[in-house]
């Protein structure tokens, strides 16, 4: 089957467009995450560990969030970063380190000490929500500012 001069030309604009129109629809989509994120981390008592629930904010920049808490390496610290994708699943990662013994379980922990722990999270518009992976139950909001 052979295609006419004008059919082909017609087929490759067609093609461009909808490639555009694509990777636009995508582009737009991830964007719309960008900017500060009200955080409010909650974690649930565990074993003999109290419960804790703090806040910062978080900022998205293409896609890519990163949020502290504290000051990184110090105790009581909290460090999350990860990807958002375009349809709002979020991949996020936290690291940090212990604070008081009385919210840690076991509270043999030394203060100070090195954890980290996956988190699955999912954004809608201007709000998202995730729960940790690994460990005592947390749960993670977000609030676009």
């Amino acid at each position: 089957m052979s295609l006419r001069p004008g059919e082909c030309r017609t087929s490759t604009i067609l093609l461009t467009i909808f490639i555009l129109l694509g990777t636009t629809r995508f582009g737009i989509a991830a964007e719309n995450f960008d900017g500060k994120w009200q955080t409010t981390v909650s974690c649930s008592a565990a074993r003999d560990a109290l419960g804790y629930s703090f806040r910062f904010i978080s900022e998205v920049k293409d896609g890519n969030l990163r949020g502290l808490h504290g000051t990184v390496g110090e105790p009581s610290s909290l460090l999350i970063e990860g990807k958002i994708d375009a349809d709002g699943t979020g991949k996020l990662y936290a690291t940090g380190r212990t604070g008081s013994k009385e919210y840690v379980p076991g509270r043999d922990t030394p203060r100070g000490t090195e954890y980290s722990y996956n988190i699955d999270a999912h954004f809608k518009g201007k709000t998202g929500a995730g729960t940790r992976v690994e460990g005592r139950p947390c749960s993670f909001q977000f609030e676009k500012q």
